[in-house]
């Protein structure tokens, strides 16, 4: 099942819009590079890149927009993601204890936190994500990084046709766009070892009651935002889905030092989704983004 998975999503990259951007990133240039990972991910060749290469690199990367996780550096070049991924990432880090262990990132679009997360020294690093134009960006980086991890084109839903189960599992950002999290949940902990761990970074809504927002049409003008649950209704369907010792390490605001337009987008950001008038609501009249971060064990 998963190889007829597997060769079904790789047909994703052939299509039109995508196979001039998969020709590119062949014929990048051949030369190593260090990977340092302080303060984003850096890329730093082991012999100077030439001025045509630089600027080959360059619009290469002009041509795989929108960037929405990073920052990245490559040589002198600097994509400046729309999110500054390292805000979120500081956040979890603490509760990473994933040294030799089978790792899972769930909608790990460009593969950022796993590039990351490879200072941690984990047995595996495994992603998914069934977007091509984010495999895309991973093939650019990773074309220089030469890491071993595995980026796979599936989604949550394909984790029960997985050949391996995993230490631990982080997903951020993923709940409040599948319209049945408790189902997601259920999947998650089914893919993870006994005792196995997952770090859930979701939107939230500031209740002490155990409700959830269902928008009626959008939220911050995302059409596919189904559910966003109070603490008390989130813990509610992690302990339905398998999970024990449920702890809420993080609640943060939203704001616009983490995501913000860029030249590296050409797209709305935070600004635009918020009343102009009240940055505590959404556009759309809702309380403006607001995260939990959660760990909690496979019962």
């Amino acid at each position: 099942m998963i190889e007829t998975l597997r060769a079904q999503n790789a047909l994703k990259l052939q299509a039109k819009n995508i196979a001039p951007l998969v020709e590119k990133i062949k014929q990048l240039p051949e030369i190593d590079c260090k990977l340092n990972l302080k303060d984003g991910v850096h890329l730093i060749p082991k012999i100077l890149f030439s001025q045509e290469q630089k600027e080959y690199i360059y619009n290469v990367a002009l041509q795989l927009k929108p960037w929405r996780k990073g920052p990245f550096y490559i040589d002198e070049l600097f994509i400046d993601s729309e999110w500054d991924s390292t805000i979120k990432f500081d956040l979890i880090k603490s509760h990473l204890h994933i040294e030799d262990k089978d790792v899972l990132d769930v909608g790990c679009n460009n593969g950022f936190y796993l590039f990351k997360m490879l200072e941690f020294n984990p047995a595996s690093l495994t992603g998914f994500d069934p977007y091509a134009h984010f495999k895309c960006q991973f093939d650019f980086v990773n074309h220089f990084a030469k890491t071993d991890i595995q980026y796979e084109m599936l989604g949550v839903e394909h984790l029960p046709y997985f050949e391996k189960k995993f230490d631990t599992i982080v997903c951020m950002g993923v709940l409040y766009h599948r319209s049945d999290p408790i189902a997601m949940l259920k999947i998650l902990a089914k893919s993870l070892k006994s005792q196995g761990e997952l770090i859930l970074d979701t939107l939230i809504l500031d209740s002490q009651e155990d409700i959830a927002l269902c928008p009626k049409e959008s939220y911050a003008k995302m059409s596919n935002v189904y559910f966003i649950p109070s603490i008390s209704t989130l813990r509610a369907w992690c302990e339905r889905s398998g999970f024990v010792d449920i702890e809420c390490f993080a609640i943060k605001k939203t704001e616009q030092n983490e995501q913000r337009k860029t030249q590296w987008i050409d797209t709305m950001s935070l600004e635009d989704f918020l009343n102009p008038n009240d940055s505590t609501q959404t556009i759309e009249g809702y309380q403006a983004p607001l995260r939990g971060y959660f760990k909690m064990k496979r019962k």
